[in-house]
């Protein structure tokens, strides 16, 4: 199968774009690696390779994805991150371990927390919810791509109307994160648990909004009424 990985490396560098590789460096402020290629030719490269190693085992699938990760390149990393997604109804508890590995040693940057975050691990933590806990203890760590991804991976369980005692919980544990993609994603959560939760969203939001950061703030309130979005917004 290494014969699909350096085909799949030699098709990307086939497909890069120059400017759109300079206007990603500048984008990404935390910084990115990447070849260039813009991202439905990756999705679509994605695709067409899956296409040939889908008839093997998920092990061995996970295999190549450790391959492709072991490249530290935007486009690999997304391609593997898109392979676990497909392999979405084949999880099983024992793969948390593989999946939280990934985020913890293969991502950078805000796009690769919420690639797998939305995805893989957001459906992962649906299935499984009693790895809630162990989810919860990235909010303490050191890195600020885990504890954003703390709060990221509940949006899933949150559009199904579940969990909101943790996402309540992890709120308040990043309330006063002081790094700014942090507050942006707490805040991109409160956001949509807000649609199935809105007197507990509101109530939270008004009960902490003189000492919430004014970025996750306004991503907060985003989907309230106008006169919901007023009264949050008064110091």
């Amino acid at each position: 199968m290494n014969t699909v990985i350096k085909n799949i490396r030699t098709e990307l560098l086939q497909n890069v774009d120059p400017v759109y590789r300079n206007g990603a460096q500048n984008y990404f402020k935390e910084g990115i690696v990447l070849h260039g290629v813009r991202l439905p030719a990756v999705r679509a490269i994605s695709a067409k390779y899956y296409r040939q190693v889908k008839g093997l085992g998920k092990s061995e699938i996970f295999a190549l994805c450790d391959k492709m990760l072991s490249y530290d390149t935007s486009e690999e990393r997304t391609i593997a991150f898109d392979w676990a997604w497909r392999l979405r109804r084949q999880f099983e508890p024992a793969d948390f371990k593989i999946l939280e590995r990934w985020l913890k040693n293969h991502v950078s940057n805000w796009g690769g927390v919420d690639d797998l975050c939305r995805r893989a691990l957001g459906y992962f933590i649906c299935r499984y919810s009693q790895f809630l806990p162990q989810v919860f203890r990235w909010t303490r760590s050191r890195e600020w791509h885990l504890r954003r991804a703390a709060a990221v991976i509940l949006i899933s369980p949150a559009k199904l109307g579940r969990a909101l005692p943790e996402i309540l919980e992890t709120s308040d544990a990043l309330l006063n994160d002081e790094h700014y993609l942090v507050q942006k994603g707490y805040g991109w959560l409160l956001k949509e648990a807000y649609v199935k939760f809105p007197r507990e969203i509101f109530g939270y939001v008004m009960k902490n909004k003189d000492t919430m950061p004014r970025t996750a703030l306004r991503y907060a309130i985003e989907k309230m009424p106008t006169t919901l979005r007023k009264k949050a917004m008064v110091k």
